[in-house]
């Protein structure tokens, strides 16, 4: 079958407009760090926080992501048999989630009173009724031609896209109908890797002078998603890498680059400097994009503020790994993982911020999605459930 999705030329950045994209992160950075500190989230859980569809309603969701959103996809591309703890706190068995229950975007779905996504590449039990998850775990911007990137996600969509509207006109059924591809949102969750892996090799002033072709990656999605017909988008921002306990349990030779709350400030300053140069190109996208919707959601405040004022919803150990090894401070073991036989599990996940090391517990999760349906961190400040269409 022949392709469907439009060939549209990858977009290229000036030496201007990097210069200009430069002085906006060096002018950005201080206010999203001031915005963790200061706001509050949502205490109440993400299913209960009442953004629900309206009776009639048929929401559709696309999801583009790494392993903060990856439902079973990587799981099932490599045929991975993942073991308890995996799962235990909702599921109750492994379901390909890298977590011990519920993510991010489960909370959104449920808010949306839909199925949770299934995988794009999950062969067996797979229900598309209510979109697709194309995010895979591992997954990159960079190289965009590599396997799972987010450039080849985008182009699974137009598979998935073309083969289902080509059913509908043979008189076949199919998941999803033209509208609902229309009226779908897009969601993208992508960068951490990307920006986790530039922080391991190169000091501060080089990983961020290196922005500008991820970002450049994530507009070209958006801009070919739009093309094929798309127009609504929700983008969250990268997360609190300086909080992981995965950076924090490599070895350093003092303790001055740690913030007041433990959190090692130079990652944190990538990640917030990345969401700035983020949130500017959703802003530009807002309007260069006609009769689109492109939401910009800051998940490093968010998860900054789950160690900040973690008493406040319910975590004793916001910067020590749930599932790990190696005891405290931070029970995290970069060659043993919470798969490793000789992992140690910790009683009660809900009072922990960190699942294994890089990924939050499923009680972070509920916390930061409930933050994400308040609209407080988003712009423009749009609810959730506000593309649910009948």
């Amino acid at each position: 079958m022949t392709s469907q999705n439009p060939v549209q030329p990858r977009s290229a950045m000036s030496a201007a407009g990097a210069s200009a994209l430069w002085l906006a992160l060096v002018l950005a950075v201080v206010a999203p760090v001031v915005l963790a500190l200061t706001l509050s989230l949502p205490t109440a859980s993400a299913s209960a926080a009442g953004f629900s569809c309206r009776p009639g309603a048929r929401p559709v969701v696309f999801n583009f992501g790494d392993s903060n959103s990856d439902t079973g996809g990587m799981a099932a591309a490599k045929g991975w048999h993942i073991t308890p703890p995996e799962g235990r706190a909702f599921f109750h068995h492994p379901t390909g989630r890298f977590c011990d229950g519920r993510l991010i975007i489960d909370f959104l779905c449920e808010s949306l009173n839909i199925i949770y996504l299934s995988p794009y590449l999950k062969a067996v039990g797979s229900n598309y009724s209510n979109g697709v998850n194309f995010a895979i775990g591992g997954s990159t911007t960079l190289p965009r031609d590599v396997l799972f990137s987010l450039h080849i996600q985008v182009q699974e969509f137009f598979f998935f896209k073309a083969r289902s509207l080509e059913l509908i006109n043979q008189g076949q059924e199919a998941p999803i109908d033209a509208q609902g591809f229309e009226n779908a949102l897009y969601t993208i969750d992508i960068g951490q890797n990307d920006v986790n892996a530039l922080l391991s090799n190169l000091p501060y002033d080089q990983v961020v002078a290196k922005f500008p072709p991820i970002l450049a990656e994530i507009k070209d999605a958006v801009q070919m998603l739009y093309a094929n017909g798309s127009r609504n988008f929700w983008i969250h921002g990268t997360g609190a890498l300086g909080c992981l306990p995965q950076k924090l349990s490599i070895p350093r030779k003092n303790d001055s680059d740690l913030d007041q709350n433990g959190c090692l400030k130079t990652y944190n300053r990538a990640a917030v400097a990345f969401n700035a140069a983020l949130g500017s190109l959703c802003d530009d996208l807002n309007v260069q994009l006609k009769n689109a919707t492109v939401v910009y959601t800051d998940l490093f405040a968010i998860k900054y503020d789950l160690v900040a004022n973690h008493t406040k919803y319910g975590f004793d150990r916001p910067l020590m790994t749930c599932c790990g090894y190696g005891g405290p401070p931070y029970n995290y073991d970069i060659s043993r993982s919470c798969q490793s036989p000789n992992a140690t599990v910790c009683t009660d996940g809900s009072k922990f911020v960190s699942w294994d090391g890089v990924h939050l517990t499923e009680a972070a999760n509920a916390v930061a999605a409930a933050a994400i349906l308040s609209s407080a961190y988003s712009i423009p400040m749009l609810k959730f459930d506000q593309f649910c269409k009948v």
